[in-house]
């Protein structure tokens, strides 16, 4: 068998070969420090390495998928966007597993494979059998292609949905969201929808123009340049010093049954908050974050957030930026701080990253921390 090499086909390899190389890695990962997140970001590279490999395959020449493995399932289809949620809902909760209640989402998936693999075991003959008299007259492809669509819409949705209550959620339990944003997901998820759109715009292109498959390669390039950002970025992104346990469900009841304090309580828990903040400067912590807090007064995190909301009118992330804002105002006037730089005096003053000290400076000062110091 001869295997032809050219620009058309050349790049799909590299993507091919790219993604189950990081799967692989990311599977090997998962065995050594037993993440579930891992194990879901490897299948999420193998259903984008299959979303290509028909094209590669057949720009090289190589013609077993329609041949030898006609009819045999050629990618998750169904599976792909499912894959995406449950794996940032696995690495936002160090505790998700798999529940019977999950497993539906994937039905369709399962049905649609079932269905293709016991016809295709039955033999080519066969195969062109039931093409000829139920598959095409009963337009399942047409079925399957819309049932794709619908679940990638509904996926997609749920998953930008999580991803903004998580990104809530940060801001009320952590001083620091930088680490623990995952913006890169969040980047993925418009890469996606941006794909779906062109995907979508392109099938109506070639059924009223009828396009070769070589004007219909593009998205197939696009696909491996997404490949190569999800499988460096998803591999070597930080990954928390504390596991996170965020929960959509929960975070929504906190946000209903918000607690409730009378003024004599309410006061008694900002003093005993001030002191710790003022008096032993827990904001000078980079890694402060809500529940360390609650351990120091013997609370729980959703009655010590309700607090900081009601006493001091602001979430926690925005109640310890805020402190460390004026420190950071306090020290830049010192002699002894003239020869450091003004990201080694935000660090010592508690932030964690430039991104964080640039905003919250901005936020509670009105200008950035060269205009203050032009002042």
């Amino acid at each position: 068998m001869e295997i032809y090499l050219s620009y058309y086909s050349v790049p799909l390899w590299f993507g091919f070969i790219q993604a189950w190389i990081y799967a692989f890695l990311l599977w090997n990962r998962s065995r050594q420090n037993g993440r579930l997140s891992d194990i879901l970001l490897g299948l999420v590279l193998v259903g984008m390495a299959l979303n290509i490999w028909e094209y590669m395959l057949g720009f090289s020449g190589i013609e077993i998928l329609w041949r030898q493995l006609n009819f045999f399932p050629r990618n998750f289809g169904m599976a792909f966007a499912p894959l995406c949620y449950f794996y940032f809902k696995s690495q936002i909760d160090k505790d998700f597993r798999f529940s019977k209640q999950d497993i539906w989402y994937f039905l369709p998936f399962i049905i649609h494979t079932i269905y293709h693999v016991g016809v295709f075991s039955m033999g080519q003959d066969f195969v062109k059998t039931v093409e000829k008299n139920f598959h095409e007259p009963f337009f399942i492809p047409q079925i399957t292609t819309f049932s794709e669509i619908a679940l990638n819409c509904y996926f997609i949705y749920k998953s930008f949905k999580l991803y903004n209550e998580y990104r809530k959620w940060t801001k009320i339990q952590f001083s620091d969201t930088e680490s623990v944003s995952f913006n890169w997901f969040r980047n993925f998820l418009i890469v996606l929808v941006l794909m779906f759109a062109v995907y979508l715009i392109k099938m109506i292109i070639i059924s009223v123009y009828q396009l070769d498959f070589k004007q219909d390669w593009w998205d197939n390039l696009v696909g491996v340049a997404l490949i190569y950002y999800v499988s460096i970025t998803g591999y070597t992104q930080a990954q928390p010093n504390t596991g996170l346990v965020f929960r959509e469900e929960e975070f929504k009841v906190e946000n209903i049954q918000k607690e409730r304090f009378n003024e004599s309580e309410l006061d008694s828990w900002k003093l005993k908050i001030l002191k710790l903040m003022e008096d032993d400067k827990l904001y000078l912590q980079p890694e402060l974050n809500l529940s360390d807090i609650a351990n120091r007064l013997k609370t729980n995190i959703s009655v010590l957030s309700g607090v900081v909301n009601n006493a001091f009118g602001k979430n926690f992330n925005d109640f310890v930026n805020e402190y460390r804002v004026k420190e950071f105002q306090e020290r830049i006037v010192l002699p002894e701080n003239k020869n450091i730089t003004l990201l080694g005096i935000a660090f010592d003053c508690g932030f964690n990253s430039k991104a964080t000290f640039n905003r919250s400076f901005k936020k509670f000062t009105g200008k950035s921390p060269k205009e203050f110091l032009e002042i």
